[in-house]
């Protein structure tokens, strides 16, 4: 992914840009999102700059997923929402748009009117035949690392 100036989050994480931070410690912080698509919506990702989850090592991943699980809690109990999405967007293609991993935590209300993670459609018609399940589990698990 290209970058064009310093990283955002970077220059919140370092004080050099205003964020309202939900937690830090030395490995990852939680800030409230700019854009509080719902409110309550919170960012967490790593204290280091890794552009996306792929550049991650095992122990910030490790803490990145701790972090989440916490965030999700606390907006859980601070907004008490019907649900709660829990993704990351990595690269251009998946909608990334600050080039520094994060995790979102948006809290949902039935009938809020926001994207849907799958199709309205009926479920089923996106099953996948067993050879397409097989070679799917096959593909990946080969290029585990």
């Amino acid at each position: 992914m290209s970058r064009t100036g310093p990283c955002t989050f970077c220059q919140i994480i370092s004080g050099q840009a205003p964020g309202n931070f939900v937690f830090r410690d030395d490995a990852v912080v939680a800030i409230a999102d700019l854009r509080q698509v719902t409110e309550g919506h919170v960012l967490v990702m790593p204290t280091a700059h890794f552009e996306t989850i792929d550049d991650l090592d095992e122990a910030t991943a490790a803490r990145l997923a701790w972090a989440t699980v916490r965030a999700s809690r606390a907006v859980r109990r601070a907004y008490a929402p019907d649900g709660i999405n829990v993704w990351s967007s990595n690269g251009e293609a998946a909608g990334q748009e600050v080039p520094h991993v994060h995790i979102h935590i948006l809290p949902r209300w039935t009938g809020d009117g926001l994207m849907r993670v799958s199709p309205g459609e009926p479920l089923e018609r996106y099953n996948a035949d067993s050879e397409v399940l097989f070679r799917v589990a096959q593909r990946v698990s080969q290029a585990l690392v």
